[in-house]
């Protein structure tokens, strides 16, 4: 696609009208529109400008520049780079922290990069090949040789999680879900997470954390999901579990 298309496209996603994106990116709707219809060449400056304007992902900015024909303004990491000990630090010490509390970090694809110790509460009975490291936490929440069987609300807390997913593993993950019964009645701030387990049934919401200035994609893209009792009797087994750790 080239860069014209590439910034229609993403600024109609966005529904944002060309007025809306030359004022935020100290243009004018004229030259926005040239650009558009490719009768002007932007500056590297202006495509950084749009795609900031257009608040875009930082690997979605650099496909951007690639189309206008320049190099990727951000870098892009393993976790894995000396460079990141700081970061993986910070991780670990924020997992750690949430104890004795369930919490994850998972990358863009839902791919497992650390959890705390209060995790494998979850991942007990659930097959090997869905757990671990580099294990897609999306496939172990919906697989039935996973999470799935243990899940009171199933089909509920699936409709959850499937829009969060990338396309080529949605299919499959939609395959696992029954028909979700209306029930007009249920009101609620959030949806809430009924696990059955060995210590009893445990009822949990999400937060889901960022890190909201990275300059690095892959940091970018890092994702920690931690897990809150919603009532007294969840909190009491996951402290009792904790301590028997």
């Amino acid at each position: 696609m080239d860069f014209s298309h590439a910034l229609k496209e993403r600024r109609a996603r966005r529904r944002m009208s060309q007025l809306d994106l030359a004022l935020r990116a100290g243009t004018t709707q004229r030259h926005l529109s040239f650009i558009e219809s490719g009768r002007s060449t932007p500056g590297r400056n202006m495509v950084v400008r749009l795609a900031e304007s257009l608040e875009l992902p930082l690997r979605e900015r650099n496909e951007l520049l690639l189309a206008a024909g320049f190099a990727p303004a951000y870098p892009e990491t393993s976790l894995e780079d000396p460079a990141l000990a700081p970061v993986r630090a910070a991780i670990d010490h924020i997992l750690d922290g949430h104890l004795p509390y369930p919490a994850l970090v998972a990358d863009r694809h839902g791919g497992l990069i650390a959890a705390n110790a209060a995790f494998s509460l979850f991942t007990e009975g659930v097959d090997a090949s869905l757990t671990g490291p580099g294990s897609n936490v999306y496939r172990m929440a919906l697989h039935p040789e996973g999470l799935a069987p243990r899940i009171v609300n199933f089909a509920e807390w699936a409709m959850h999680i499937v829009p969060r997913v990338e396309p080529s593993l949605r299919a499959e993950l939609e395959s696992y879900i029954p028909p979700l019964e209306p029930d007009a009645g249920r009101l609620g701030f959030a949806v809430p997470l009924h696990l059955r387990t060995p210590y009893g049934e445990l009822r949990l919401m999400t937060t889901v954390t960022t890190f909201a200035t990275a300059v690095d994609v892959t940091l970018s893209e890092v994702k920690l999901e931690a897990f809150l009792p919603t009532d007294e009797q969840t909190a009491v087994i996951l402290r009792e579990y904790a301590e028997g750790k």
